[in-house]
């Protein structure tokens, strides 16, 4: 998740790349690569997404589990919201052409983070790193990548802490790892981020 990802975050499938309209990928990437990409991997590529909708459904239920347990000893719920989404099609396939990754789904799934991402928003700083250690703290978590931008902010006072974890979802017949991005923020670093990118976009 980054600043383009302030605006709307929505929940579900809606954004899986099948229905990519052909005119998008013609007018915006200058590429048939593209289409030719979806079009012979629609199947695929929805697969995809719903795995990382699972793994979303896996992180959410995990701080909602801690919001409940932490709210006994702190007399009242450190979590505010959480919201989820999980990466609009333009936005991913302008970040494929950004980084000039290969143009599969193996490249996507090492190369790209964010693709499923979830944000935490809290009523206080001390409540973040609370429930950032006791997320963390779980077994079947594993730290990929965390930047602090709370204890160094931005230059442009952009203010949160990042996680990408990897989390195991079980499915039918296997378990696969699954990467995510948690953002947490309090109600004031929630606002400043999304008045920053109406600023700016």
């Amino acid at each position: 998740m980054n600043n383009e990802d302030n605006a709307l975050f929505p929940v579900g499938l809606e954004n899986t790349l099948s229905p990519v309209p052909e005119n998008f990928v013609r007018e915006n990437l200058m590429s048939d690569q593209f289409l030719d990409f979806v079009e012979e991997n629609t199947k695929p590529i929805d697969r995809m997404f719903a795995y990382y909708q699972c793994a979303i459904l896996e992180v959410e239920t995990k701080f909602k589990v801690l919001d409940e347990s932490l709210s006994v000893d702190l007399e009242r719920n450190p979590i505010e919201s959480i919201k989820t989404r999980v990466k609009s099609v333009d936005s991913l396939l302008r970040k494929i052409r950004r980084k000039n990754l290969p143009l599969n789904l193996e490249s996507i799934e090492e190369n790209i983070n964010d693709i499923a991402g979830v944000r935490v928003i809290c009523s206080f700083p001390d409540d973040i790193y609370e429930l950032a250690n006791a997320f963390l703290a779980q077994d079947d978590i594993t730290l990929i990548a965390r930047k602090d931008y709370i204890k160094e902010p931005k230059p442009s006072g952009y203010r949160s802490l990042h996680l990408i974890v990897e989390v195991p979802i079980f499915l039918k017949d296997e378990k696969r790892n699954m990467k995510v991005e948690v953002q947490f923020r309090t109600i004031a670093m929630d606002f400043w981020a999304s008045l920053e990118h109406k600023l700016h976009y």
